[in-house]
């Protein structure tokens, strides 16, 4: 009896079983490559591990639905493998007993834990529910009864009296099938990491390794934000600087010393961005500034504005440099404009429908009809205005290298200056929002005038405020009622003071001395890169 039931199980057909497979499609690439033990499938690329799990999942769930039921003849290609998926190795002969399989056959799906391959197998139902984490996705038919002999033994295999098909003939199965048992949870230890590193649990002093720790944390809940915060993620990076500084000393690694010096750059280039995008500049040891104006590129642009005026100006006189500049910020782009009558009048010019005339008949600027015509035209009715000078040719260089977006923002600081409610209510004259125009330009960060703070020559001054030295006292007068100027002091040959608080969001800080990188480090090579970066 027992060598014609080990007969019958050595000719039953072996079970089915394919594999899908998740793996990299190269070295350093995030595309994966999804391969089936099927001939017939061809391979797949995918450009993510997220979609190569989606295709994989979708390609088996193919297979599952094309493939026929499980067969009840089938022998159980769990036990070809020697159930090593679902019974411990606690001796040479344990996983050769055929007596442990057992009820109908099932078409079972199984994973591992990292989902990088999934493979579907006909199997017994007590490997199915041996096995961690299988599911079932189909189970046989009974097999039809009606050609049988009703012989007692038939009639006992139907009712499962006796041994079923996949059992050994010593061993009956009675009672349910068991439910699949859960997939273990394989607990490790935690291992804390910083920059792809993994501090080292016995790293002393604790106080270092908590640090550590921490910024790991904070450095992974910044990557997680919608919105970057670059002041927050220069202070991350200096204090990562500071941690990996102290690591590198207690260790003696040198790398973690090199990747300290790359924080710290990091920082320096993460904090002169935010300065940059928001316009806040720390001057001395007050509070950041909100400029209006706030990358040193529009300064620049602003400062070349003022100094191609100087050179190019048509007439003489402050009134004339500026409405000329005033002009020329309106149609520095193309060299054409829209002009209405009250942005001439607030300019604080004796005489503009003189001066407007003037500029027509000398050629430099073009209207469509008189003077008067322009300085009674209102918003809804503009007046186009034309710089020929500022026409673009194409056999010569524009004297700008701005666009059109930038010309309004300058034209936009350069308006707000001149229209300044206190210089409107003190009358200030023309010189005078020169003057302020020009020393808005000539500041360090903080406010003081001149390079460094020093101070303005009076020399180069006079060449962007073209006044009588014996007038300057009067306009520097003005602008410290106009409480634009505190500590103002006219020398001989040097103006200095500061610009007082309201008028430092309108300021264009000169630019300092370039920064220094010591020898022992690498130079930031890009400022975007370097301050992205994160552990």
């Amino acid at each position: 009896m027992t060598q014609a039931t080990v007969s019958e199980l050595d000719e039953r057909v072996p079970g089915r079983r394919w594999t899908v497979r998740l793996d990299a499609a190269s070295r350093g690439s995030a595309a994966v490559r999804i391969s089936c033990s099927r001939p017939a499938c061809a391979e797949q690329r995918l450009p993510s591990a997220a979609a190569g799990r989606a295709a994989a999942v979708a390609h088996l769930k193919a297979h599952l639905r094309a493939a026929p039921a499980p067969r009840a003849g089938a022998y159980c290609a769990c036990r070809a493998a020697g159930c090593h998926t679902h019974l411990p190795d606690t001796g040479r002969h344990a996983r050769a007993e055929p007596w442990r399989c057992g009820g109908p056959v099932v078409l079972a799906v199984i994973t591992n834990r990292e989902r990088r391959w999934w493979q579907a197998l006909e199997c017994c139902s007590r490997c199915a529910a041996a096995t961690p984490g299988a599911k079932t996705a189909a189970t046989s038919r009974a097999p039809e009864t009606a050609d049988r002999p009703n012989t007692p033994a038939a009639t006992a295999a139907e009712t499962g009296a006796s041994a079923p098909p996949f059992s050994h003939p010593g061993q009956a199965t009675a009672g349910p099938v068991p439910a699949p048992r859960s997939a273990p949870v394989r607990r490790r230890p935690q291992e804390a990491k910083i920059a792809q590193r993994i501090i080292p649990h016995n790293l002393r002093p604790v106080a270092l390794r908590d640090e550590l720790i921490e910024l790991g944390d904070l450095f992974r809940a910044y990557q997680q934000r919608s919105e970057p915060d670059l002041a927050l993620l220069a202070d991350l990076q200096e204090r990562k600087a500071q941690a990996f500084t102290t690591w590198a000393d207690v260790s003696g690694i040198m790398s973690l010393r090199l990747e300290a010096r790359r924080a710290e750059q990091a920082a320096t280039a993460a904090r002169l961005q935010h300065q940059q995008r928001t316009g806040g500049i720390t001057g001395g040891d007050g509070p950041a500034v909100t400029r209006l104006l706030t990358v040193a590129t529009q300064w620049d642009h602003a400062r070349s504005v003022l100094a191609h005026v100087a050179d190019h100006s048509p007439l003489p006189g402050p009134e004339a440099r500026l409405l000329v500049l005033m002009l020329t910020l309106r149609t520095a782009h193309t060299g054409t404009g829209n002009l209405v009558g009250q942005d001439i009048t607030t300019l604080g010019l004796t005489d503009p429908e003189d001066l407007v005339e003037k500029l027509t008949g000398c050629g430099w600027l073009t209207l469509p009809g008189t003077a008067g015509d322009l300085l009674s035209s209102r918003p809804e009715n503009p007046t186009a205005i034309t710089v020929p000078l500022l026409v673009p040719r194409g056999d010569g260089p524009s004297p700008f290298t701005f666009g059109k977006k930038m010309r309004t923002k300058l034209s936009g600081w350069a308006q707000k200056i001149v229209s300044d409610r206190k210089l409107r209510k003190a009358k200030a004259t023309a010189g005078t929002r020169l003057l302020a125009l020009t020393l808005a330009t000539q500041t360090i960060p903080s406010g003081r005038l001149g390079p460094g703070g020093q101070g303005l020559a009076l020399n180069p001054l006079a060449a962007w405020v073209p006044v009588d030295s014996g007038e300057l006292p009067h306009l520097v007068d003005q602008l410290t009622a106009a409480d634009w100027l505190t500590e103002a002091t006219l020398a001989d040959t040097h103006l200095t003071g500061q610009l007082s608080e309201r008028i430092l969001p309108l300021s264009c800080p000169l630019p300092g001395p370039a920064r220094q990188v010591r020898p022992d480090t690498e130079p930031v090579r890009d400022q975007q890169d370097q301050a992205g970066r994160l552990p």
